[in-house]
């Protein structure tokens, strides 16, 4: 008879690893942008991630059409500048993700120490001859 609890019957699915954040130069990129509010410019950014041009940008079009970033093209000086800045909506899905992540570590860790092991995931565990 199934769990009345999902949590129980899927325990490593991990359903908030957002798979536009989750994929490593978009990580980065948040990151990066998380923690400056007045934004980042694009040249350094792209020097944070260690990322090219063409990937930083291709990468920001994704989460610029996800509404997680916001890229503003304005001029400093004669001189073309791009900012680029982490929306609310995105600041609240990256802290959703990393709460998420956060989850899979501590699980990880405790299973493979042999802590403390919930309840619904016992039955499904290996048991220790």
């Amino acid at each position: 008879m199934p769990s009345e609890d999902p949590s129980m019957e899927s325990p490593f699915a991990y359903e908030g690893l957002d798979r536009v954040i989750h994929e490593r130069a978009r990580l980065g990129i948040l990151t990066s942008l998380a923690t400056r509010k007045k934004g980042v410019s694009f040249g350094d950014l792209k020097q944070l991630c260690n990322l090219t041009d063409g990937n930083l940008n291709r990468h920001l079009k994704v989460l610029e059409e996800e509404k997680m970033v916001q890229v503003i093209k304005t001029t400093a000086g004669n001189r073309p500048q791009t900012i680029c800045r982490i929306t609310p909506a995105g600041r609240a899905r990256f802290m959703e993700y990393l709460t998420t992540l956060e989850k899979v570590v501590k699980d990880a860790a405790a299973l493979m120490e042999g802590k403390s092991t919930p309840e619904g995931l016992k039955a499904l565990l290996p048991q220790k001859s």
